[in-house]
């Protein structure tokens, strides 16, 4: 058995993600036919097979984590691949012979390989762009190389064609964009994790090391506030005389915050370890100064409860702050926290 390994990934990377296997176990593979692409914080790394066979097992599965040398799986090199056949364990081209009773059709479908395809093995490209090219049924030969020579690589694959394939292979499900809550959660699933990439791993370690090393940077955009400005003064003495809550502006800076978050889901995500947990709630923090200090008290599920709700809830967690009373439940749970510095002028 000939032992498939991580390569080299590149000056100070160790470590890769195993990102897609492109075989499966069982599956013959010629020399060069890329077995498993691997992820690391700069690359992908496309590893191929050294030499024709059989897969007969992967090791490492889809997410996991490997190192240079890992063993990824195993390839028997003494296996005749089905599609060679007796050419192979004879040493010369045999061309397979169709029945007496075959039709026309099913001897024509016998042929190992058409010749196009044989023609395309001695254009200049790499195992990659050929893969991609034969998934999308694209004519290899009229693809324009950009690499040295001629060369014809992925990315000028893909560049010929913006139509999908018309058969993916099938790979572990990676979601593009977190689910944004309603249709896209399971009814009474309130959070969904998802494991980071080594690279997006990496590209959180920097920014968070940027972020204790650097200076910060503070901007400031002015909004039109005169149309909020004319509904709260036509509601507010109504709403407090019904409600008895003081329509401030806060709880419409709360049901921004909401929209908001609801259409970008990342912000409202944390990290845990190596994963990110995506909530499909918000749970509101409000920053209060009290005689203690600034205390950040949150409204809990802000966005599934009505303006006046949310500015009752205010009134009350801040009322607890300068009191001192408030619980370890409106401390902690908080998702996105917002602060109204108007009040210091």
């Amino acid at each position: 058995m000939l032992p498939i390994k991580v390569p080299p990934l590149g000056e100070s990377i160790v470590e890769a993600t195993v990102s897609r296997w492109l075989k499966k176990e069982g599956d013959a593979v010629a020399a060069g036919d890329t077995l498993v692409d691997l992820e690391t914080d700069k690359i992908t790394v496309e590893v191929p097979a050294l030499k024709p066979g059989v897969l007969t097992r992967r090791a490492k599965q889809e997410g996991e984590v490997v190192h240079v040398e890992d063993v990824l799986g195993e390839l028997d090199e003494t296996a005749v691949p089905p599609a060679a056949g007796a050419s192979q364990a004879t040493g010369s081209p045999t061309p397979r012979t169709p029945s007496p009773m075959s039709t026309p059709t099913q001897q024509r479908s016998a042929v190992p390989a058409p010749a196009s395809a044989a023609q395309s093995e001695t254009i200049k490209s790499s195992p990659a762009a050929r893969r991609i090219a034969d998934e999308r049924g694209i004519d290899i030969a009229a693809v324009s190389g950009s690499g040295r020579g001629g060369v014809i690589s992925k990315p000028d694959v893909l560049a010929a064609t913006a139509a999908p394939p018309p058969t993916e292979r099938p790979t572990a499900p990676r979601p593009i964009a977190p689910p944004r809550g309603g249709n896209g959660v399971t009814a009474g699933e309130r959070e969904t994790r998802e494991k980071m990439t080594t690279r997006r791993k990496r590209i959180a370690e920097n920014l968070l090391q940027s972020q204790q090393s650097t200076a910060h940077l503070t901007t400031f955009n002015e909004v039109d506030m005169s149309a909020l400005n004319a509904l709260r003064d036509r509601f507010k003495e109504k709403v407090e005389k019904e409600s008895g809550v003081k329509l401030t502006f806060m709880p419409f800076f709360v049901r921004a915050a909401v929209q908001a978050l609801k259409q970008f889901p990342t912000i409202n995500a944390q990290v845990d370890g190596d994963s990110i947990i995506y909530k499909h709630y918000v749970n509101m923090g409000i920053a209060v100064a009290s005689e203690q200090g600034l205390v950040v008290p949150n409204v809990k599920d802000a966005d599934r409860k009505s303006l006046l709700q949310v500015g009752r809830e205010i009134s009350e967690v801040a009322r607890r702050a300068r009191d001192g009373k408030l619980t370890m439940d409106d401390l902690t749970g908080g998702t996105f926290t917002i602060t109204n510095g108007g009040v210091f002028g």
